[in-house]
């Protein structure tokens, strides 16, 4: 009889026991990711009941893998549009309550004796609310499309994007065992980076790539394909020196811009749910049921302060950005958990064996709770805001009614703020190719050519530096260049008012010291000031001269590209739903929402009129569309009747 592997019995186990366990929690209606622990801890060592796991070694294989196609269906469903579009709400309230919960968490684990880096490890787990225990709780209670959802989810967006970067951090500090600010904010430069950089370049070719062999392309290939870049970006990221996790989240994210993205994010689904069970077993596996009854003290302790804690701070931010006091309450309240990304950070502080035994259990335990807590703290919102306005003095009430009506900013101020954006948004990407362009010469051009043509190095420097900086001039002139920089806009306000101009004369000098910058560290770099740095300067003001019209209009070619494959999704959902854009475009920030409801054959709505059906008067909805198999009607009259199988499109608010 042959000899069967133990990764393929610890395999059989791991799934056995997650299949059973999540029907019974399927059954209860509890998260399948408290089943997926449950399981773990049976099938885990400390356990002796059942049949357990042999070699736990290849199961953290199994798992680091799961944390890789998480991160990557993460990354698809992130979008930078996403992050575009989420608003100052959502920034304020997901900086306000990582900060705060990072603070806290430190503060918390000190007190309770914890190692400096255990305290830090437990302030970035405490800090990150959970995207699938909050997705699953709004499903369970109806809530997906009220206005508070809209900010918890944008909220959740910049967590992911935040956690990014802290797993990033936190890496740096547990390999140097040091806290020194200079080395952090390198590594956040570093990663900021890479990221813009490699999404630049990733918007660029992979849109075009995947329309190109569209033809040739069936589910099989595009899964292929799709796991091939993923994969391909996680030894990218290794290599660079960042986590596969990081990797795997940029790779995610370039193809939510693609028009394949829902495709792709349909056909890697059962991938990340199978290596996602492994991981959530394993993390089940790790915890010892001994230390958790041991650490009952510390577990309650941090359970209150992660609750507590993350709703006054949630609800306290969402409060400040402009909100009322229910809707702030409301995503408060809602965010009061930790779940998979605690679960990941937790992975990462074990893995470099800087996280002492018990506090993953610790942590595993507390997620648990909060888990189970989550849905009855949406649900005690309203009526605890109902009391909290009652019980708060008259003035109190006015002050926060009148700072939540907010005053609308004058025009004059969003020009500036478009200006601003833009101009900034700009001048950062300009930074990061400018950069790369060098780095790509000093670090890979200029020593393959040295070896390749040893004993040429004053015709080297000339040659890689003009190289160089013909490379930049597309960007260089760009970046000194009004025609790319919201000209329209600038003039607009140039011309509005004189004060004006003492504010956007800094703006244009700020572009062309950039510009300078670089074209002098180039030059820097090959030659000393005192050989030749004259002539070399003449030639590369002589061929940026030279170059200008058709760099110029080259830049602009590589911008329209650009823009159009990341824009390229977004046509296409306009172009198949186009009432949907218009209304998010238009009210994606407003109390108001758009959903479609069947008519069936039973409904007593069937065969009567709009007119006697009164829908605005006793419900507060208007309909703007009726769908009749291949018919379309768009905003019907009082006598339009409906009839079985309609589909109506119907606006309202929250109530």
């Amino acid at each position: 009889m042959s000899h069967l592997p133990e990764l393929i019995t610890d395999l059989a186990l791991i799934l056995i026991f997650a299949g059973i366990i999540t029907l019974i929690f399927k059954w209860l209606k509890q998260p399948l990711v408290l089943g997926y622990i449950v399981a773990g801890l049976l099938a885990g060592p400390y356990i002796k009941i059942f049949p357990s796991v042999l070699d736990l070694e290849n199961i953290n294989i199994w798992a680091e893998i799961g944390v890789i196609f998480l991160l990557f269906a993460l990354g698809l469903e992130f979008s930078s549009k996403k992050l575009m579009n989420v608003g100052s709400t959502a920034f304020i309230t997901a900086i306000t309550e990582v900060a705060t919960m990072l603070f806290v968490g430190y503060w918390v684990g000190t007190m309770l004796g914890w190692s400096a880096m255990d305290s830090i490890f437990l302030g970035g787990m405490l800090s990150m609310s959970s995207t699938t225990i909050i997705i699953k709780a709004f499903d369970d209670l109806g809530l997906r499309n009220q206005k508070f959802t809209g900010i918890v989810f944008g909220t959740l967006v910049v967590e992911d994007l935040v956690a990014i970067l802290m797993m990033v951090l936190l890496s740096t500090m547990a390999v140097s065992q040091q806290f020194a600010g200079e080395e952090l904010i390198g590594s956040i430069l570093k990663v900021v980076f890479f990221l813009i950089l490699w999404f630049l370049i990733g918007i660029f070719i992979i849109p075009v790539f995947l329309k190109k062999v569209k033809r040739l392309m069936n589910d099989e290939t595009l899964l292929i394909i799709a796991l091939g870049m993923c994969l391909g970006m996680v030894v990218l990221a290794t290599k660079t020196g960042f986590s596969a996790a990081l990797g795997a989240f940029i790779m995610g994210s370039i193809l939510a811009e693609t028009v394949e993205a829902e495709h792709i994010e349909h056909i890697i689904k059962p991938v990340k749910d199978l290596f996602g069970a492994i991981f959530f077993v394993s993390v089940g596996m790790l915890v010892d049921p001994a230390i958790v009854g041991q650490y009952a003290g510390p577990i309650l302790i941090i359970t209150l302060v992660t609750i507590v804690g993350k709703a006054i701070f949630s609800t306290s931010s969402v409060l400040l950005s402009g909100q009322s006091l229910t809707t702030s309450v409301k995503s408060g309240f809602s965010l009061a958990q930790i779940g998979e990304f605690a679960f990941i950070i937790a992975s990462l502080g074990v893995s470099l064996n800087v996280l002492d035994d018990f506090v993953y259990p610790i942590i595993v335990a507390v997620s648990v709770i909060t888990t189970f807590t989550t849905p009855y703290f949406i649900r005690l919102a309203v009526p605890f805001s109902a009391w909290l306005y009652r019980v708060l003095p008259e003035k109190t009430r006015v002050a926060l009614d009148k700072y939540a009506s907010g005053s609308r900013t004058i025009n004059h101020e969003s020009e500036w703020k478009k200006l601003l954006k833009n101009y900034f948004a700009r001048l950062l990407v300009y930074i990061v190719l400018l950069t790369a362009i060098y780095l790509l010469s000093t670090r890979v051009l200029y020593p393959f050519i040295e070896v390749s043509y040893p004993g040429m190095q004053s015709w080297l420097n000339i040659v890689v530096c003009i190289l160089t900086l013909l490379l930049m001039a597309p960007f260089l002139i760009a970046l000194m260049s009004n025609k790319n920089n919201s000209q329209a806009l600038f003039m607009e306000l140039w011309n509005d008012n004189k004060h004006n101009r003492g504010r956007l004369v800094p703006l244009v000098l700020l572009r062309v010291f950039v510009a300078i910058f670089f074209i002098s560290i180039v030059l820097y770099t090959f030659f000393s000031f005192k050989e030749g740095l004259g002539t070399v300067l003449t030639i590369a003001i002589l061929a940026l001269f030279l170059v200008f019209r058709r760099d110029l209009s080259q830049y602009s070619k590589l911008e329209e590209r650009f823009l159009t494959n990341l824009n390229t999704r977004e046509e296409a959902e306009k172009r198949r739903h186009p009432l949907k854009a218009s209304f998010n475009t238009m009210l994606n920030d407003k109390d108001i929402h758009l959903a479609t409801v069947t008519v069936y054959p039973e409904s007593l709505c069937v065969g009567k009129s709009l007119a006697e059906l009164s829908f605005r008067k006793d419900y507060g909805v208007s309909i703007v569309k009726i769908i009749r198999e291949e018919f379309r009607l768009y905003i019907p009259d009082g006598s339009e009747r409906l009839y079985p199988q309609d589909k109506i499109v119907v606006v309202g608010t929250d109530a």
